[in-house]
């Protein structure tokens, strides 16, 4: 496995430049940019300036290894409005053909939502087409992604929607692709289960991994704190990633940035994931399960 972090984790109005070298700095092997309306990686960016970005990165020794984006959340890609859906579907293109030109291999994507309590104002979508729009979505734009050599990775975020890592399993099958597999966040499957299960039902399955901490009470989007300071059994979930196989990417995923000394949290989060993650340890490595 690999040690990487989100851009979302450094504090608000960071460039790419100083994102890269912060993480750098911090002894992070690879850096996840976030695809946005505006800034050094946007919409709108040009291959010449997405190659410079590339560049800089490499010269400081950072991998570019994914692109998020928060665009998804405020573009519904199963909503009832059938131009919505297609702003969503144009939004992942887009996405995927900025990760190529970064050399990202895989993006994530939010496969819609069924409700959503953090974003305002947003609509309540039927269970039953949400999944049917989502599968046909993913299914079409994974044919892109096919094309642009990169991989479609489907979180679990508190969408209301794939709620167990059963039904995950049954979404990634169904669509059938080589291009698609599942972004698994850590801190995210605390709300309703176990992240080390997850990890052993999903298996192979999974593309890429994001890592934060959450702790059950009091419960809800504040409840995000530091990692080791929060309810995630990282033993298990270490012990589940090496026993599957997994061997690619760890990013963190830190919200919010502190008030103060931000970069700090970007230090401190790379000395806990060297607490939680053996970097040297091979993923062959099979532990006896308690």
């Amino acid at each position: 496995m690999k040690k990487g972090i989100n851009y979302w984790s450094f504090a608000e109005g960071t460039t790419a430049s100083q994102a890269i070298d912060l993480a750098a700095a911090a002894g992070f092997s690879g850096l996840e940019f976030c695809l946005a309306e505006a800034g050094d990686v946007a919409l709108d960016s040009s291959d010449a300036e997405l190659a410079r970005v590339r560049q800089r990165a490499a010269d400081a020794g950072v991998e570019l290894p994914s692109l998020a984006s928060w665009l998804v959340w405020e573009n519904n890609l199963v909503s009832d409005d059938a131009a919505v859906r297609g702003r969503a579907r144009e939004i992942i293109r887009r996405q995927i053909d900025v990760a190529h030109a970064l050399g990202a291999g895989t993006v994530l994507v939010v496969p819609g939502y069924v409700g959503v309590d953090f974003v305002s104002p947003s609509e309540v979508v039927a269970y039953d087409a949400a999944w049917d729009r989502a599968l046909e979505a993913i299914s079409e734009l994974a044919i892109h992604a096919e094309q642009a050599e990169v991989r479609i990775g489907v979180e679990n975020v508190w969408n209301k929607f794939l709620l167990s890592p059963l039904e995950m399993r049954a979404f990634v099958d169904s669509v059938g692709h080589p291009s698609v597999g599942v972004y698994f966040d850590i801190g995210n499957a605390l709300l309703t289960g176990y992240p080390e299960q997850w990890i052993r039902i999903l298996g192979e399955r999974i593309v890429a991994v994001h890592v934060k901490d959450y702790r059950r009470s009091p419960g809800g989007f504040d409840s995000f704190v530091d990692l080791l300071a929060g309810d995630v059994d990282f033993p298990a979930v270490n012990r589940a990633l090496l026993d599957t196989g997994y061997a690619g990417y760890v990013s963190a995923e830190m919200m919010p940035p502190y008030r103060f000394h931000t970069d700090q949290l970007i230090h401190n989060t790379s000395a806990s994931m060297d607490r939680i993650f053996d970097w040297s340890t091979p993923t062959t490595h099979q532990e006896e399960q308690p």
